[in-house]
């Protein structure tokens, strides 16, 4: 049998030449001939390319001054492809070439790499090529990639008549194995990339000797170092080893790291198999930091983190048992912790004879059938780091209290389950909210509305309509809970059973809540009366499954929420500031309206009676949380952004009301209200409030927050990797200190689209 592979095999990538060296020898492993067919599409190795802007001007500047090197480069490339490449010895331009030749293949095989991402190829669409459509000859796929997390409407059809043709299916990533599913029904086996079919061993055997001699950092990026750039620091600091860069990016990551331009795919792979440590942001670089069993720290982009389900290096690492290897999150691994191999060892052998399995099936055209997979994590299921919202509902339903809330390394509270105490009822599984689909609500009522009391409005946020609602349930025997600093500036829920001490809950706290106990408070306090819970509406939501019902004497309100920053860092940043004024913090204002609602102030009391008080985005706090830099990760991918909202009511600020339209009321603030539910409506009837109607379409024009969640900024996890290894002040100097003046005044001078132009040119 002879297999004829389309894969991206020339252009002289690492990652491409390697794992189309490693399809074939694992094809050929397994019985059949393997022949890559030679077709030749947009992959130019020329070390010169024709200008098309200053950026490829600069690359052939710095490919001039660094030309013999990069010259050995490509030598060695074509060397390792003559050597370990079995290529077709005819070459093929276009389809129409390949369907007229009578190819001497028993089927066709569509390989790894992003082949089937129609954005990589010049017309944005998908190349027929790589779906083996010039070939009438069975057809199956091994790790192909879409590298999108969604395929066009109009591809959708010829996508789909294409996949039909195959016997055999395989993806590379969860999102790929997503679009088979949507697009053909098909369950197709995610398995490895084929760079982790062969052995270290098997890979050693292609390794070229090297002159560099002792340990070394290896940093390999393929882009930007960004969130790898710290760990690269404090590794060379701490151990005092030399770094060794191989270059896939154009930069220096280190002020003394020796570079390495001409390493071919053997020089390569010999980099690895020697360095002492890894740093890198590439995919390859991660395997075969694992292949070869090297101590390595790896960054993903800002979508994967996002969205990890949909990462093939997150895909990789978790099944692997070695995700704390990704930087710029709170379970990424100590600098200088060690890593037991044998474990991902293991699951490595049995993921990679998986593989083989479906390949081997697939080349016999036989059904395949997965080994069961056996879950070694004990305990409960629980929501994973990016979707849990820190509700603490699990928690609080345990009844042998085996979960504790514990902090990571971002500073976010996480549930922990005591293996020794957990009894296996499955409560905390089914409270949580993040493993359950909310149900689908009718569009609230929307009001802009104001305390008519001016001085509470002066004290709240926005117009003070938390304080009416609080006064009414108080007036009624009940009871307030919602979220109030301590002296130590540490936010959590309280109980609030007199008028007096509703100050305490009145503006907004840019911090997440330590709920604590309080949700076994608010159960045990609706027994006799009545009760408000405020807070975020993942609280809500957390409290009404904790609770299992609605009561008829709860009332919630929920806010109209960003997301919700660190305590950790808001903590970090306390300190900062009691440091700075050698004194310590009595109280925090996050939005003072000392010049106003629309000018708001962070606000800082000191023990001493001094008052430091300055517009919030001016402070590095404030520029940090406008630009959602330390939300939780969940916060990114918000199911409540939206305007089905688990409360009876909705808070937040009236934004974006025109000058005219209650100009009497927006000096000192106005409310965004949403009553969501009978109960609502039924209380609103009673309040003591001003209050106007508005359509839905005004509450999401100012608040965008009503309709999906805030972008994750791309240098979150570059903020977290610096905030794990470097002192807090460094930090906030790199992060959140005010531009440069020149970039203040150009800011204010330039239109979005010419930043936009600049920030694309820069890049």
């Amino acid at each position: 049998m002879k297999a004829g592979l389309v894969t991206f095999y020339h252009i002289h990538h690492y990652g491409a030449l390697l794992q189309a060296a490693a399809t074939a020898l694992a094809v050929e492993s397994l019985g059949a001939e393997c022949e890559i067919i030679d077709y030749f599409v947009n992959q130019d190795n020329r070390l010169f390319v024709p200008p098309k802007g200053p950026s490829s001007a600069a690359a052939d500047a710095h490919t001039a001054l660094h030309y013999k090197a990069l010259r050995n480069r490509w030598l060695r490339f074509e060397a390792f492809s003559r050597e370990h490449l079995p290529i077709s010895p005819r070459r093929f331009e276009s389809l129409e070439e390949l369907r007229r030749t009578d190819l001497p293949y028993d089927l066709i095989l569509s390989g790894s790499d992003q082949i089937w991402n129609p954005k990589i190829f010049p017309n944005g669409q998908f190349d027929p090529v790589f779906f083996g459509a010039f070939s009438q000859r069975r057809k199956i796929a091994y790790a192909p990639s879409f590298g999108i997390p969604r395929v066009p409407d109009e591809m959708e059809d010829r996508l789909r008549d294409w996949l039909a043709q195959y016997s055999h299916l395989s993806a590379r990533e969860r999102q790929g194995r997503e679009i088979i599913r949507q697009l053909t029904g098909r369950d197709a086996p995610m398995v490895l990339d084929p760079t982790l079919l062969l052995t270290a061993e098997q890979w050693e055997s292609m390794a070229a000797p090297l002159s560099i001699q002792g340990g070394y950092i290896l940093c390999y990026c393929i882009s930007k170092p960004g969130a790898v750039t710290p760990y690269v620091d404090r590794l060379a600091k701490e151990t005092g080893l030399p770094v060794v860069q191989l270059c896939g990016a154009r930069r220096r990551v280190h002020p003394k790291a020796r570079l390495i331009l001409d390493a071919g795919p053997a020089e390569f792979l010999r980099l690895f198999r020697n360095a002492a440590f890894v740093c890198t942001n590439s995919f390859h670089g991660t395997v075969f930091s694992v292949q070869f069993q090297r101590p390595f720290f790896t960054s993903v982009a800002p979508a994967e983190l996002a969205a990890p389900e949909h990462s093939r290096t997150f895909s990789l690492l978790s099944r692997l048992g070695l995700s704390g290897r990704v930087v710029g999150q709170g379970c990424t691994a100590g600098l200088l912790d060690n890593i037991d191999w044998s474990q991902p060892q293991r699951r490595l052998e049995a993921a990679r004879q998986d593989s083989l399995a479906y390949l081997r099936a697939a080349l016999e055209d036989r059904p395949y059938q997965p080994e069961p997979v056996s879950d070694e994590r004990p305990g409960p299921v629980l929501a994973d780091l990016s979707h849990c919202t820190g509700c603490t509902a699990c928690q609080n339903v345990c009844p042998r209290d085996a979960i504790s809330m514990t902090r990571d390394r971002e500073g976010f509270a996480y549930p922990k389950v005591d293996p020794e105490a957990c009894v296996g009822c499955g409560r905390c599984t089914a409270v949580c909210p993040a493993l359950t689909e909310r149900a689908s609500k009718a569009l609230p009522v929307v009001f802009a509305a104001w305390n008519k009391d001016g001085e509470v409005r002066r004290d709240s946020t926005s117009g003070g309509v938390f304080s009416a609602l609080a006064e009414d349930v108080l007036e009624g025997g009940g009871v307030v809970f919602g979220a109030a600093l301590d002296g130590r500036q540490h936010l959590h829920h309280i109980a609030c059973f007199r008028k007096e001490d509703l100050w305490r809950l009145r503006g907004a706290k840019y911090v997440q809540s330590d709920l604590g106990e309080t949700f076994r408070e608010v159960k045990k306090c609706l027994e006799t009366r009545p009760v408000l819970f405020s807070g975020t509406p993942c609280q809500v939501d957390g409290l009404y499954r904790y609770l299992g019902e609605r009561p008829e004497n709860l009332t919630t309100c929920d806010l109209v929420c960003q997301g919700v920053p660190s305590p950790g860092v808001w903590e970090d940043m306390v300190r900062v500031i009691e440091s700075r004024k050698s004194r310590g913090l009595q109280t925090v204002r996050f939005r003072n309206k000392v010049e106003g609602w629309k000018n708001s102030h962070f606000t800082a009391v000191f023990e001493d009676g001094t008052v430091d008080s300055r517009p919030l985005f001016q402070t590095e706090y404030g520029r940090a949380f406008g630009r959602a830099l330390f939300l939780r990760p969940c916060c990114y991918r918000c199911p409540y952004a939206s305007m089905n909202r688990p409360g009876d009511f909705t808070l937040g600020d009236f934004w974006g009301l025109r000058p005219e339209e209650l100009s009497d009321q927006q000096p000192w603030g106005v409310s965004l209200l949403l009553v969501n539910t009978a109960h609502g409506s039924h209380l609103f009837d009673r309040l003591r409030l001003g209050r106007m109607p508005f359509s839905p379409e005004r509450a999401i024009a100012g608040n965008p927050r009503l309709a999906s969640p805030i972008n994750l900024p791309p240098d979150r996890a570059a903020f977290f990797a610096a905030y794990a290894l470097e002192p807090f002040e460094q930090v906030l100097r790199k992060f959140c200190a005010l531009p440069p003046l020149p970039v203040r005044a150009a800011s204010k001078v330039l239109s979005p689209e010419v930043k936009a132009k600049i920030r694309k040119l820069i890049k």
